[in-house]
């Protein structure tokens, strides 16, 4: 199983803090939030490789935070060549282009890196293989009210997704899809069909919205903590909420 972390966009919502450094590298209690994510798939044995891809910009800051750590992955550093919010690919075909500068034949494993999470990797994947289809991470914030800016989720009680709403004014759901994705090898040709078909390459809820009316796909709710770092307030909030979890209680 190969794992890709999209890590090619500009974050000009947390701007100046990604003016002139990707989203992915900035500290959560010291450590990169890429860092946190490639922890937990490190705990994955049938992963054999973790390929990150980054844009022209940024490059060069991800080829020196490799060098920075010793990872027991082996790690891929992908440059899509884009240089701007404006030529950007986009999440679905930064997808596509690894799949095909890599010449991926295997099961994937799918990760945005503003997303973090305190739950382990293992359960979802067990679930993913247990499906055998397409899978999403979601996660439960309990209250409808609370779901209108994220890409909102109906699960059946199989947990395969019946609807998929994109920032809905009205949720019919609360729980919400996570940049979190499993795609087994005999479905990986289902994005460039995507793709051909003239659909938004740039966020994801886009292509689920697309897939839940081609595809079977599953829903798997995850616990504890999450958050999607996209702006400045969320960040700030992560950092303080995982460094008090990594900090020890004083008795």
């Amino acid at each position: 199983m190969k794992a890709i972390l999209l890590a090619a966009g500009y974050a000009t919502r947390l701007y100046p803090l990604t003016l002139n450094f990707p989203k992915s590298l900035l500290p959560i209690d010291c450590v990169p939030v890429i860092n946190t994510i490639i922890q937990k798939l490190e705990l994955i044995p049938s992963i054999d490789e973790i390929i990150v891809v980054t844009n022209a910009r940024f490059h060069t800051d991800f080829i020196k935070w490799q060098s920075d750590y010793a990872f027991k992955k082996k790690i891929t550093i992908l440059n899509d060549k884009t240089k701007t919010e404006k030529d950007k690919l986009g999440a679905i075909a930064d997808l596509k282009f690894v799949i095909k500068k890599k010449r991926i034949n295997d099961d994937i494993v799918v990760i945005g890196t503003d997303n973090l999470f305190d739950a382990k990797l293992g359960a979802f994947l067990k679930f993913c293989s247990q499906k055998e289809k397409i899978c999403i991470g979601v996660f439960d914030f309990k209250k409808k009210s609370q779901v209108s800016e994220y890409g909102v989720v109906r699960l059946d009680r199989n947990k395969k997704i019946i609807e998929f709403q994109e920032k809905p004014k009205i949720p019919k759901s609360s729980l919400v899809a996570m940049c979190l994705y499993y795609f087994p090898k005999e479905k990986l040709k289902i994005i460039e069909k995507y793709l051909s078909s003239n659909q938004k390459s740039d966020a994801l809820g886009y292509y689920i919205k697309w897939l839940v009316n081609k595809s079977e796909a599953y829903g798997y709710t995850f616990s504890g903590q999450w958050f999607d770092i996209g702006d400045k307030q969320q960040y700030f909030k992560a950092n303080k909420t995982f460094q008090a979890i990594t900090q020890p209680t004083i008795v």
